[in-house]
């Protein structure tokens, strides 16, 4: 006779194997984020998932621990527009930052009026009687210890995509932007004024100034703007115009950083991985007498 009460379907047997148990017993999980990382860089040498797979993982389990003040750019190397400023010194400021965003500041730095976008300067260009104060957008404050996780969360809910950071004593630190959270899971991400490698290295911009690859040959670079760039000491050699600028700075050089050398001026525009991507090049000013 039947069992009446046959196994129900959600009761599977159980196929492991007494090894698997074993192991399974000995090893039940990670007990660390740094046990749990070892773990996708297993599954990774194991096949379970790619590179690029355990990299993003990695990225979203440290940046639990990490929060605005570990990754804003500080405010020693922002760029701010004094609401001040004359339409003329507006967009000269904004072209030469290449920024998309941009802190307005009234009086002093730390007085921070709003934010900028700067496509909306185009609109002073077709309303001349608008003016910069009916332009700016509310600004938003955060503390250098808001978590990345809970500020990403914000920045999806209310459609900020920039934060300025204050640190304990209410003093502006830095700004954080939601490209800033997101480069912590996913790395670097290129923006408009990065290029494909294999497009070429020197390319002239309408405001007759230069983008040029970090990765420029010396001589190249020699002969595009008729100079002669070379280190200080004879025995130097150095092979890009990136390798050169960062000797002559004496450090790695960081985006939005400015050098002058051989009578051109350097602008960073992007760097990756401790070097300089892209510059912008242009003919320094004459100093007045």
């Amino acid at each position: 006779m039947s069992d009446p009460h046959p196994a129900r379907h959600s009761e599977k047997e159980d196929k492991r194997t007494f090894l698997q148990k074993l192991a399974e017993f000995i090893h039940p999980g990670p007990d660390s984020t740094d046990e749990l990382i070892e773990t996708l860089a297993e599954a990774q040498d194991n096949n379970i998932i790619g590179a690029e797979s355990r990299l993003m993982l990695e990225g979203v389990i440290r940046m639990a621990d990490m929060t605005a003040g570990d990754v804003m750019v500080p405010a020693t190397r922002m760029d701010f527009l004094d609401i001040g400023s004359s339409m003329d010194e507006l967009m000269h400021q904004v072209i030469d930052a290449a920024h998309s965003r941009f802190p307005v500041f009234e009086g002093e730095r730390e007085n921070i009026r709003g934010i900028l976008m700067a496509k909306d300067l185009l609109k002073l260009q077709r309303a001349p009687e608008l003016n910069i104060r009916a332009l700016i957008r509310p600004a938003v404050f955060v503390p250098e210890s808001k978590g990345l996780n809970d500020l990403l969360r914000d920045f999806r809910g209310n459609r900020n995509h920039l934060a300025i950071v204050i640190d304990e004593f209410g003093r502006v630190a830095g700004l954080i932007t939601i490209e800033d959270v997101l480069e912590q899971i996913v790395g670097e991400i290129e923006d408009e004024f990065d290029m494909p490698e294999d497009e070429g290295d020197i390319f002239a911009l309408p405001d007759r100034t230069y983008r040029v690859s970090g990765d420029t040959p010396i001589e190249r670079f020699n002969d595009a703007f008729d100079v002669v760039l070379s280190g200080d000491d004879p025995e130097d050699h150095f092979d890009t115009v990136g390798g050169l600028i960062a000797h002559d700075m004496g450090h790695v050089p960081k985006r939005g950083e400015r050098h002058s050398l051989g009578g051109l001026d350097f602008v960073v525009l992007h760097t990756k991985g401790g070097a300089v991507r892209w510059f912008k090049v242009s003919t320094s000013p004459v100093p007045t007498a």
